[in-house]
């Protein structure tokens, strides 16, 4: 990635939560930003752009983003619903499947092919891909993305183009006190508190930094020690 080509990532849920915060550090780098969210949130800065986009709305995506090239793409947004085996409902599982996979996929065919050496693209995925009592349509959208992380990973290498996956384990947002997740309470990591968003952002960071430009198909889980 050149010094003197503007960096310029797109980032979904950008209005808050993970989102958000990788929004405020990409801009604090010197960063060009376009915000992916349904809500405008309360970002003012020149070098931000707001795209006001549904991601579950697939055929919506690619008029919405248009002709646009950037440097990287980063896929934060995401839902949550729980429900234990014989009690989820399955509109939640496909909803959670539809803008974790299917609208990453919808983007990164899209602006993939028009990254050029450098291009970066980070995924926001969850430690509870491993598995999780309760969790299992949403684990199941999380693991799906480290296999596209590492497939795509694979087909992009010769271009320079890097993919990743940044799996923090339960972090403090807004999706902590959502009232549909009542009957599965967030686990505190035995750190001691909730992973803070602005740790996970300073990963992505670290994967669109030229210093990772060797690292490609892997998964960093911030866990604040639960997998130990």
């Amino acid at each position: 990635m050149s010094e003197a080509e503007p960096r310029h990532a797109l980032v979904t849920g950008a209005s808050s939560g993970i989102g958000a915060a990788v929004v405020a550090r990409l801009l604090a780098d010197g960063w060009r930003v376009t915000g992916v969210s349904r809500g405008q949130g309360s970002v003012a800065h020149p070098r931000y752009r707001h795209l006001a986009l549904d991601l579950c709305d697939l055929d919506a995506i690619a008029p919405a983003v248009g002709d646009r090239a950037v440097t990287a793409l980063v896929h934060a947004a995401g839902l949550l619903r729980v429900g234990r085996l014989g009690e989820a409902a399955p509109t939640d599982g496909a909803t959670m499947w539809r803008l974790h996979v299917e609208a990453a996929t919808r983007l990164a065919d899209l602006l993939v092919p028009r990254m050029g050496q450098g291009g970066r693209v980070v995924l926001i995925g969850s430690r509870t891909a491993a598995g999780a009592a309760g969790r299992g349509a949403y684990a199941a959208s999380k693991a799906a993305l480290v296999a596209l992380a590492r497939s795509w990973a694979a087909e992009v290498m010769p271009r320079g183009i890097t993919v990743n996956v940044v799996a923090p384990a339960a972090t403090e947002t807004p999706m902590l006190t959502d009232p549909s997740r009542s009957g599965v309470a967030p686990k505190r990591p035995p750190l001691g508190r909730f992973i803070q968003p602005a740790e996970v952002a300073a990963a992505v960071a670290y994967f669109l930094s030229p210093e990772a430009a060797a690292v490609t198909g892997q998964q960093l889980v911030i866990c604040g020690g639960s997998s130990l």
